[in-house]
């Protein structure tokens, strides 16, 4: 295949400017800005800059173990495709929403039809862990099989023709459907919706208000990522998110200029440069470059591999450009641009997993007192024991964290993404695994620090470096 990228080699000068890092000032005022945004729990950490190491995060003020340092925005998210089947969350916040009803309901009606996908229940922590349930769920379900249901009673739940008891204790928000009309997204609130369709939903919207320039090209991008790799659906959201902060800005710029002729379909390389900003902060190599090596493809088999990897990157660039295509842009649809983009998912993604509330109603009903208990399980498990041991599948997925990809990896850590009780949306939660002084450097651990050291370190090397912390220091043969 000939994945030579045209626009590579007409706009050189305009890619190397958007791939050319910030200086430490620009830097310095954007994580700032993040730090002090409202929408961040964030109070008490500093980033600074270490030329040598890049960035990192540090305390500016002591912590307890247990306490919470950071509650990062995402910059871009998604849900795995897989996991839509079973998890019905809005699109922008990743929130369950519609009724535990709805959720228990829809879940089954898609597994009557033979499309569910589960991929089992996340090992992820979600509450202290004081609360100790050992391998035990609800009893109703402990290593069942599924007990398929009468016909019919998956589309009760689902259409509120049947409540269940003690849900009510469990409310959820109700799913507002994409006003673009895709029937693919749902969201929280109006708000979400909105702010979903602002940022990028407006251009990747299969609806019939989209935005996008061929809407059957989008749908093929779309499938071509679901078949793929999904990771190409986060990096259509950067492009997606850049072009429409280009547009507000270059309205916003037209605006000042009263007596100025009219600037449509001029292009502003400063402007597209202060749209992709947030990109530009993150630490970034090219994809098929910084990919892991399976372990079932042999070293002398690397450079094909890699090409391979490159190849399915320009496909989907192809498709991709065919869809949302914007000529004042043109630049953030080369090859190059696109590899970096999704290099960047891969070095510095986090899992975005999101607790499921039929857990908690399940358990709850376990744990109420008799005949309270025998009188809702009557109800309740015939649908636990179809569920069976998949009853509580989170949300799952990967996004990009500004402020989380700053910290800096450690053998030995002192904080960890952990999500609490009352964290039910998408946003990166650290906690300290230890007290921390002020002016340390707060680090996590990017592989699972339990690992012996050789591999632990094979690990690390796909991140571009090797770990010398106190640590691995000890070990080192």
């Amino acid at each position: 295949m000939d994945c030579d990228c045209t626009i590579d080699a007409e706009l050189r000068s305009e890619i190397s400017a958007l791939l050319t890092p910030p200086s430490p000032a620009q830097v310095d005022k954007y994580l700032d800005e993040q730090i002090k945004s409202s929408n961040r729990h964030c109070y008490g950490i500093k980033i600074k800059q270490n030329g040598e190491l890049g960035k990192g995060v540090y305390a500016d003020l002591g912590f307890k173990e247990g306490e919470l340092l950071l509650k990062d925005q995402m910059l871009v998210g998604l849900q795995h495709s897989s996991n839509k089947i079973d998890c019905l969350v809005c699109s922008f916040c990743f929130r369950f929403i519609g009724s535990v009803e709805l959720q228990i309901g829809r879940r089954l009606y898609l597994q009557e039809l033979g499309v569910s996908a589960s991929q089992g229940c996340c090992q992820t922590d979600y509450s202290s862990e004081d609360d100790d349930l050992g391998d035990s769920g609800p009893s109703s379900s402990s290593c069942k099989e599924k007990v398929p249901l009468p016909k019919g009673f998956a589309e009760s739940l689902m259409n509120g023709g049947l409540k269940l008891p003690y849900s009510d204790k469990f409310p959820l928000p109700p799913a507002v459907p994409c006003h673009g009309g895709c029937g693919e997204a749902y969201y929280c609130s109006k708000l979400c919706a909105e702010s979903d369709w602002d940022l990028s939903h407006s251009l990747l919207c299969t609806g019939e208000k989209s935005e996008a320039v061929s809407r059957e090209a989008l749908v093929q991008f779309i499938q071509h990522a679901n078949d793929t790799n999904d990771i190409f659906l986060l990096a259509a959201k950067a492009v997606s998110s850049s072009i429409l902060k280009y547009r507000k800005l270059k309205v916003a710029h037209s605006e000042e200029q009263e007596n100025k002729p009219n600037v449509s379909g001029i292009p502003y390389p400063s402007l597209l440069l202060e749209a992709w900003k947030p990109m530009s902060v993150g630490h970034k190599r090219r994809w098929w470059d910084c990919i892991a090596l399976p372990f079932d493809v042999e070293s002398s088999d690397e450079v094909a591999f890699r090409m391979q990897i490159r190849e399915l990157a320009f496909t989907s660039l192809q498709l991709l450009k065919a869809a949302i295509f914007d000529e004042e842009c043109k630049s953030l649809f080369s090859l190059d641009i696109y590899g970096h983009i999704i290099g960047m998912f891969e070095l510095n993604n986090l899992d975005l997993v999101v607790a499921s509330p039929m857990e908690d109603y399940f358990l709850y009903i376990d744990d109420l007192p008799y005949p309270e208990k025998k009188e809702a399980e009557e109800i309740t498990r015939p649908f636990l024991d179809a569920l069976g041991d998949d009853y509580s599948v989170c949300c799952q997925g990967t996004a990009f964290y500004p402020l989380q990809s700053c910290m800096n990896h450690s053998c030995r850590p002192n904080a960890k993404a952990f999500k609490r009780e009352e964290d039910r949306d998408g946003q990166a939660t650290i906690i300290a695994l230890k007290p921390i002084s002020k002016g340390e450097e707060i680090t996590i651990s990017y592989v699972d620090e339990d690992l012996p050291f050789e591999e632990r370190q094979a690990l690390l090397a796909d991140y571009g470096f090797k770990c010398r912390c106190p640590k691995c220091l000890e070990e080192e043969p």
